[in-house]
């Protein structure tokens, strides 16, 4: 029998929660130093190099993003239903599973690295030193993409500390060895993709040893449990549900940059500084999501619906505080973060023009937000799937109607309807999960 459960408290949501959003914050930046000091080469090419081939990278392991959510929810509902060896099991799933995304990436790294190329063009230059780069950063693949594993089981039984931890010793040294390699030995954009390799492999190193209990049994090497078929093929396909919804969503924000791009260079600017907005709101939002996820995966675990109820209310309350805080820094300070982010005064002055549609960001997208961690937490992801595909064609038809009509406007109307309608596809499947919770059955 599972041990009694503490109760959920406002402290125990934001325990859960201000580690994340913490260790959000120290994503950007590292982007900012990694630009910043190949930027004092006094050349344009390894800025660019650095850039597209960060997002080449971080776009190809975006892919296995599914491994972190998946191993939240399944390790949150063992966790709660007091099944300790399958907790440790789909650890050790989930590691594997990360090492064998990586090793596949490896050995695909030269059709995947020429098909980015052919999507996104750059100067012989440029592309030359990009593909440098990640010729040293795509060794570490295997480490980058286990580490979303670890993550996902660390999340489940709530030690997001061991998260904040991780997020800073990795962004920290990542940060150290690029000033000591590139500022110190001159070893340019090499340098910048060898400190980021290092970094990666010693945060691995670092997630196992925050996992170092899960180790100290024979439930990690209890092969026919973690080969077990039944639960590989659950985890495929709960994997499989997230990707495809990923994927979805992602093909939202490609359209809105290709779709921007025909406004014309200052719009298309303008509209990436606002973007900004958006990616600050997902950073704070993400933590009160990931309580969610963990206490609703625990909950239905031990298949109780009241504390399913009392994870959802505790940590919504939270993020809507959160809505209420980056809505009021919009309003009050908005115009002067696009001052910091943009230079030319005809970007500062279209980005204005649409700045109030990010006020309504948080708004309109943390119920999308709160949605998308009560299915990951109770792994109903058929649903999540299902309903993205839905909110992505009414996206698609809004843009139809509305881009015509008002321009960039109606693009920003469009992305806004998408949370929106999100949201409501979710909210609308909701009372099945409860009655799946009820009935055990998730």
């Amino acid at each position: 029998m599972a041990e009694a459960a503490p109760p959920i408290t406002h402290f125990r949501v934001l325990k859960i929660a201000l580690p994340i959003v913490l260790a959000n914050a120290t994503v950007p930046i590292l982007g900012l130093v990694d630009t910043g000091v190949v930027g004092q080469i006094g050349l344009a090419a390894p800025i660019g190099a650095v850039g597209i081939g960060a997002i080449i990278i971080t776009s190809i392991y975006w892919v296995f993003g599914f491994l972190r959510m998946g191993t939240t929810g399944l390790t949150g509902q063992a966790h709660g239903a007091g099944r300790s060896g399958e907790v440790t099991a789909l650890l050790v799933r989930s590691i594997l599973i990360g090492g064998l995304g990586g090793l596949v990436i490896i050995a695909l790294q030269y059709p995947l690295f020429a098909g980015a190329f052919r999507l996104s063009p750059a100067s012989a230059e440029v592309e030359d030193l990009a593909r440098g780069y990640m010729a040293i950063r795509v060794w570490s693949a295997p480490a980058a993409i286990a580490i979303f594993g670890v993550t996902g089981w660390l999340i489940a039984l709530e030690r997001t500390r061991g998260v904040l931890g991780l997020q800073l010793w990795m962004n920290g040294l990542n940060i150290a060895l690029d000033l000591w390699f590139v500022l110190g030995l001159g070893w340019g954009v090499q340098g910048v993709a060898l400190a980021t390799f290092l970094a990666e492999w010693s945060g691995l190193a670092l997630a196992l040893w925050l996992c170092r209990d899960a180790f100290s049994g024979p439930a990690w090497r209890d092969w026919p449990r973690i080969f077990d078929a039944v639960r590989l093929k659950r985890m495929l396909a709960v994997n499989t549900d997230i990707l495809i919804r990923s994927l979805m969503l992602m093909g939202v924000m490609v359209s809105f940059l290709f779709l921007a791009s025909g406004f014309g260079d200052v719009t298309l600017a303008a509209n990436q500084v606002l973007l900004q907005f958006v990616t600050l709101t997902a950073y704070v939002l993400d933590g009160f999501a990931f309580s969610t996820e963990a206490l609703v995966g625990q909950a239905v675990g031990a298949a109780n619906v009241t504390r399913m109820r009392r994870g959802i209310a505790v940590s919504t309350f939270w993020a809507l505080v959160g809505v209420a805080l980056l809505t009021l820094a919009f309003s009050v300070g908005g115009g002067a973060i696009v001052d910091v982010m943009a230079k030319a005064a005809n970007v500062r002055a279209e980005a204005r023009i649409y700045l109030p549609y990010l006020l309504l960001v948080p708004l309109l997208g943390v119920a999308s937000w709160m949605l998308d961690g009560i299915f990951i937490g109770a792994t109903r992801t058929r649903d999540m799937r299902n309903m993205a595909v839905l909110s992505v064609l009414a996206y698609g038809l809004a843009v139809l109607v509305l881009v015509p009509l008002y321009g960039n406007h109606g693009l920003w109307i469009a992305l806004l309807l998408s949370y929106v309608l999100r949201a409501l596809t979710l909210a609308l499947r909701y009372p099945a999960l409860e009655r799946a919770a009820e009935l055990g059955a998730l």
